[in-house]
């Protein structure tokens, strides 16, 4: 795999050719369309097919994996063109194998609200080692209040991803409820409530596990936080299930802040089999115009995390959306846009802006001007800052990643991701 960052008179046609493969694969890897317009500075994956076979009458993906000696999941990983169905047809041309060495394997979780359409997720499962249903909500008797989940635990299943029960204070307003985490922390009764709640769950959904997210926990319910994920894992590693805290981007013990100081990293890492490092949010809603996961930030996060907790247990949070701010940025009064990567590009093709690119962020730019004269400046996630985010786990040895979220499309992301590391099933 290369990235090729277009120059002033490509077109999609020029780079096929300049590489020689076919175009239409260069339109599936980064999700385009006709008429193919590009932006100048855009960043396009191109990949190099080493082995491909011709699908023949009869033939199945299953039968065809298995005569590679490669497993299904693989196989659709290879051809996104399937969209993780089955159906394929004679005469058409499968991916075997790329060129190029990966750099190790790795474990990948993703997050997805109920209402993700299904044809997205069938063709983003094959990548995935874990699938999150976002959210179950917890009442103040220890109850869950579930989200419509069924279907996406179904599909996780059968498409070969493990779901997790994603369990967090989220309250309907949209905001983590320190209050409702004090008290399933500090009542005893209300605990064993949602305890037992949560093993019925997982039970009768077929959940692999639990995904804990409490947030802006209090200083002084830090220990308590960090019993109660004990006392998870202890009720739910010998039913084979994993148990995974989310924490804040903390880059000390001391650090300060509601939204840090409840999270002990060390005593965390204790109680799970995995944390997951909420490392992005810095270019954010109410924030001025910046990367949203900056990679001095986040490398910062995860070495001060390797102090605390082994490498192992360790996932890196990667961002899959960016912002628009409109310029000039006020604090307290603007308010960024959350845009996909794809829309980003899009914007950029639109207004005939050419998109920078920041070496010491890792991450991709640009400015334009909408039609009312308004000044935007946009920063996203292309295949580029997708490599430099990636390429941290077998630097630091980390266990895997976790993508915040799935219910925005960015093929680029899914084709750096194959080429580089094989994924691990559950």
């Amino acid at each position: 795999m290369v990235i090729h960052v277009v120059a002033p008179g490509d077109t999609l046609f020029s780079i096929s050719s300049t590489y020689g493969v076919p175009l239409s694969l260069l339109a599936i890897d980064n999700g385009l369309a006709p008429p193919y317009r590009l932006a100048v500075g855009q960043a396009l994956v191109v990949q190099f097919p080493r082995l491909t076979h011709t699908v023949r009458p009869g033939e199945t993906l299953s039968a065809i994996a298995g005569r590679y000696g490669i497993s299904l999941r693989q196989l659709l990983r290879n051809n996104p063109v399937v969209g993780g169905g089955s159906l394929i047809y004679p005469g058409q041309t499968l991916v075997i194998a790329f060129q190029g060495e990966k750099l190790g394997a790795l474990t990948v979780n993703g997050y997805a609200y109920p209402f993700i359409g299904q044809s997205e997720l069938q063709s983003l499962l094959p990548y995935l080692t874990y699938l999150t249903p976002f959210t179950y909500g917890i009442t103040p008797q220890g109850g869950l209040i579930p989200p419509d989940d069924s279907q996406l635990t179904a599909a996780a299943l059968q498409g070969g991803a493990a779901p997790l029960l994603h369990l967090s204070t989220l309250t309907e307003d949209g905001s983590f409820s320190n209050q409702l985490a004090g008290l399933v922390l500090r009542d005893m009764a209300v605990q064993d409530a949602l305890i037992d709640n949560l093993e019925r769950t997982v039970q009768e959904q077929g959940y692999r596990g639990l995904d804990v997210d409490f947030e802006f926990v209090p200083a002084q319910d830090a220990g308590a936080y960090a019993d109660f994920l004990a006392r998870l894992s202890h009720r739910f590693n010998p039913m084979g299930c994993l148990v995974v805290a989310a924490l804040a981007p903390k880059t000390s013990a001391e650090q300060e802040g509601l939204l840090y100081e409840g999270h002990n990293y060390r005593a965390i890492g204790q109680a799970v089999d995995r944390a997951f490092l909420m490392t992005y949010e810095w270019g954010y809603t109410y924030g001025p115009p910046m990367a949203v996961a900056p990679l001095p930030n986040v490398r910062q996060v995860v070495e001060y995390a390797l102090t605390e907790i082994p490498a192992k247990k360790l996932w890196l949070g990667i961002p899959n959306y960016g912002y628009d701010w409109t310029l000039p940025f006020v604090q307290g009064e603007s308010r960024a846009k959350s845009i996909s990567s794809q829309e980003a590009v899009a914007l950029a093709v639109q207004y005939g802006a050419e998109i920078q690119y920041s070496p010491q962020a890792q991450s991709p730019f640009f400015q334009y001007t909408d039609e009312a004269g308004a000044v935007h400046q946009v920063w996203f996630e292309d295949a580029r800052s997708i490599r430099a985010k990636l390429a941290l786990v077998p630097r630091y040895g980390l266990s895997g990643v976790g993508y915040w979220n799935l219910m925005r499309a960015f093929p680029q992301n899914w084709r750096v991701l194959n080429s580089l590391y094989d994924i691990l099933d559950p």
